[in-house]
């Protein structure tokens, strides 16, 4: 008789390739609604699964963990960011937790540079402009931007995501800048022409563009804060495709509503979908829903990592993408 298969319950819809590929290696409950489960839908899953495979927007607690009981073993979560989940409270109950690092990396740095070229160059308002048929030609004092070429951007998180949007950010001729808990090995760090600070104040209050590209941590909790952004030259913009909770999204919006901001370009808010109304009105702020690792190939490398890390813990193995607390 062959070895029971594990129960595998996947708490969002999928890419159909990588759902397929989970049907055939395990005994998998999918989720016929793209809606998010419940709290009390999320905690009944855990309590019938060997694995879990949830997604960011499946917040996952002590208390959840404690009324999961003894048959859940390994949360696979589908993402690099984990923050969703009580990494410890999971381990203390011998409970693995696995992520996805690394697969969306250029496809959250190209869309970091797209949204410094869309704000800096006022792309949306021109776009908003055309599409209500408001547009009576070209005229020479027009919609100006700015040029990025030479202009220092800021990055705050030199990890994968952050060294990937600099070599972008260098071929359009920025001056590379980033603040990091550690310097980067000079081989690293040389071929980008990047300057450490190892002040965040210091750094931030010299440049044009900040980008946002740390994990959210309780360290990190509003590590741009009302204190930091004031410190931001009037002209400056932000970015952000990391995690929303980086940023004080009020004190953000308050000071792009006085002018003492430039702009903003914002793929991820404090309050996850709950964007901020005031934000909304904004011209001189680009929204998007959470598309930085909105690519194809990348929600397949995702799925593949999960499919990875699940058949390694099912053949008695370490799971390569395991994450614990001191990561976090």
């Amino acid at each position: 008789m062959p070895a029971p298969r594990l129960s595998v319950v996947v708490t969002r819809r999928l890419p159909e390739v990588v759902e397929t590929r989970l049907k055939e290696l395990f005994d998998v409950e999918l989720r016929d609604s793209d809606v998010p489960m419940t709290r009390e839908e999320l905690v009944a899953a855990m309590t019938r699964a060997d694995v879990l495979v949830p997604t960011i927007t499946d917040h996952i607690d002590a208390n959840m963990l404690a009324q999961a009981g003894e048959r859940l073993r390994l949360i696979a979560n589908y993402g690099a960011g984990v923050d969703h989940i009580d990494i410890a409270s999971a381990r203390s109950r011998g409970v693995l937790v696995s992520n996805t690092p690394g697969v969306t990396t250029e496809d959250t740095a190209d869309m970091a540079m797209a949204l410094i070229l869309a704000v800096t160059r006022r792309i949306p308002e021109g776009l908003a402009l055309m599409q209500a048929g408001e547009w009576s030609g070209w005229a020479p004092t027009a919609l100006l931007g700015g040029r990025i070429g030479g202009k220092r951007l800021g990055i705050l998180g030199m990890g994968r995501i952050g060294q990937a949007l600099a070599k972008r950010a260098r071929s359009f001729g920025m001056q590379i800048h980033y603040h990091n808990r550690r310097r980067l090995r000079p081989e690293v760090e040389y071929p980008l022409e990047a300057t450490w600070w190892e002040s965040l104040d210091q750094m931030i209050s010299r440049m044009d563009v900040i980008s946002v590209n740390c994990p959210h941590t309780p360290s990190t909790f509003h590590l741009l804060n009302a204190r930091r952004l004031k410190m931001l030259k009037p002209s400056a913009v932000v970015v952000n495709t990391s995690r929303g909770e980086v940023i004080d999204e009020n004190a953000l919006t308050r000071m792009l509503r006085s002018g003492e901001i430039a702009g903003a370009g914002l793929d991820v808010f404090e309050g996850r979908h709950e964007i901020n109304p005031r934000l909304r009105a904004l011209p001189n702020v680009v929204l998007l829903p959470h598309m930085g690792s909105a690519t194809y190939e990348g929600r397949a490398e995702m799925g593949e990592k999960v499919i990875i890390n699940v058949k390694t813990f099912a053949d008695g193995h370490r799971p390569p993408d395991l994450v614990v607390p001191g990561m976090v």
